[in-house]
């Protein structure tokens, strides 16, 4: 597997190679391999944590029992099972929710996290248990009462709830990213094109391979691929017979290439997964996508997060886009979009409601000033 190999940088290496995808008999020899460098193990469980792969760490070191630590075999051990019982709990919830949610008639798609784990991985003990997803239509949330939240729909995309088991443990949608990104996802599409899979004992929608592609490589470019988790679940999309040309065509209308170049760049990188043959027949070769996934897999290793609020987000956010009129309407509706934020600011009359761009655009400009956008 290529990449980091000195033995100061065994953490990162040996949690890449728990996660990576290549043939089990390679795999298990550099998993070996690293073992004979010394392993600091509190960093590696740390790494694991940081990038959501604990399961996968702890299910990749199995094998080598002999070779790892009574306490941090114990820890591993721990964490499996704590993240199998939690995911056991969500999956009582999904239920309940999946029952509330039919009953009142409102059509959802399961997405991410346990439906994810069940129909990508085959296994909910694997994936890092976290929350509930659900697609919703904007029709049926039943916030539009208040000219805020109305607007709220208009420009957000997302709304938590808490549950006996956690706080934000649902988190309902109904857009796949904020409108400022500029990415208009036809969410009604995504409906359409479903398909009908078993989660949890349901029989549920799911979106289609080709759109859940898509989808979590906008997820994942939304929080600069920060962690390997994302792309652990890309990868293994990326291994079924998923039609290329048809996400070539989609991501060409949405003008989305280059972000799915860098994913598969970025897999390709730490996971050492090859890109697909027809991946890359189909998606067209851009050098800027060479680039910004060198540059990220840099950031990725570091384990920092990326100041969202940042000028550096910023600027990656317009690189990361191929067409010129998507890096203008994702800056026009940046600046022009007003938020929460900017309703907690002052409370003004439905007449005047127009007037909250104004206390955006103020604000922005504080914030550029400070260096912060």
């Amino acid at each position: 597997m290529p990449g980091i190999s000195a033995p100061l940088e065994t953490d990162w290496s040996l949690l890449r190679a728990a996660c990576g995808e290549v043939s089990p008999t390679q795999k298990t020899a550099r998993i070996r391999e690293l073992l004979g460098f010394q392993v600091r193990w509190d960093s590696l469980l740390s790494l694991a944590e940081h990038h959501g792969v604990q399961p996968i760490l702890a299910r990749s070191l199995m094998s080598f029992e002999d070779q790892i630590p009574t306490q941090t075999l114990i820890t591993l051990k721990q964490s499996y099972q704590a993240n199998l019982h939690k995911a056991l709990l969500l999956s009582s919830e999904f239920v309940r929710v999946a029952d509330s949610l039919s009953q009142a008639g409102i059509d959802f798609i399961p997405y991410k996290g346990l439906a994810l784990a069940e129909t990508v991985y085959g296994d909910i003990a694997l994936r890092q248990a976290g929350d509930i997803d659900v697609l919703i239509h904007a029709t049926d949330l039943k916030r539009v009462q208040e000219d805020e939240e109305a607007a709220y729909i208009k420009s957000g995309y997302e709304c938590a709830f808490d549950g006996a088991a956690g706080r934000n443990l649902l988190e309902v949608q109904w857009a796949i990213e904020p409108h400022f990104y500029a990415v208009d996802l036809d969410l009604e599409g995504l409906f359409r094109r479903a398909q009908t899979v078993p989660v949890m004992g349901l029989e549920a929608k799911s979106l289609s391979p080709e759109d859940l592609f898509v989808v979590l490589g906008l997820h994942a470019a939304k929080h600069v691929w920060g962690r390997l988790i994302w792309l652990c679940d890309l990868e293994r999309i990326s291994r079924l017979a998923l039609n290329w040309k048809r996400i070539s065509e989609h991501a060409q209308q949405l003008g989305v290439v280059r972000i799915l170049r860098v994913t598969l760049l970025l897999a390709e990188r730490l996971l050492g997964s090859p890109c697909p043959t027809l991946a890359a027949e189909n998606l067209p070769e851009d050098s800027a996508a060479e680039t910004l996934a060198e540059e990220i897999e840099t950031y990725i290793s570091t384990a920092k997060t990326y100041d969202v609020k940042s000028l550096a987000y910023f600027r990656l956010m317009l690189r990361l886009r191929e067409r010129r009129i998507d890096r203008f309407r994702f800056v026009s509706r940046f600046v022009f979009t007003p938020g929460p934020s900017e309703w907690a600011v002052m409370r003004l009359p439905k007449l005047l409601f127009p007037l909250y761009r104004v206390v955006r655009i103020t604000r922005l400009a504080g914030r550029i000033v400070s260096g912060r956008v």
